[in-house]
């Protein structure tokens, strides 16, 4: 992928004014200290690794629950943009495999979602409200603005 870029481990990664092997070797961010507290508040938790949205939000949701996610309700980290310019990755690959900078969903009733985004920003973990979870088909949706 990188031979696209024709990018060497210390070459600028584009638009982030840190080095390619900076950009691949950044810490996996832990949720432990945002989820812990709020866990009686939570229907279902997902991390969204290799599979992206859709093949990790799938797993927690009950037969006849549909989650509509609102794509345009976070801005994706700039690697993710650089990659999918450069890889010619289309939308529907790039939300296939990636996360896309939401690294854990939780899904909970809307009565909850002040104290669940309290809780994130007290272990400094940046939260946004991206969908919703209504009965429909099992899967899951991506809405465009």
């Amino acid at each position: 992928m990188f031979d696209t870029l024709r990018l060497d481990l210390d070459d600028e990664f584009p638009e982030t004014g840190r080095s390619v092997a900076q950009v691949l070797l950044d810490v996996h961010r832990s949720y432990a200290g945002a989820v812990t507290p709020i866990l009686s508040h939570v229907h279902a938790l997902a991390h969204i690794t290799g599979g992206g949205i859709p093949g990790n939000l799938v797993r927690v949701l009950p037969e006849g629950c549909e989650a509509i996610v609102d794509a345009g309700s976070w801005r994706w980290p700039t690697v993710f943009r650089v990659l999918m310019r450069a890889g010619k990755i289309s939308l529907r690959e790039m939300r296939r495999v990636f996360n896309l900078g939401i690294g854990m969903i939780a899904v909970a009733a809307r009565d909850d979602v002040e104290a669940i985004t309290a809780a994130a920003r007290s272990a400094g973990i940046e939260t946004s409200l991206i969908g919703e979870v209504q009965a429909g088909a099992h899967g899951v949706r991506f809405a465009e603005r």
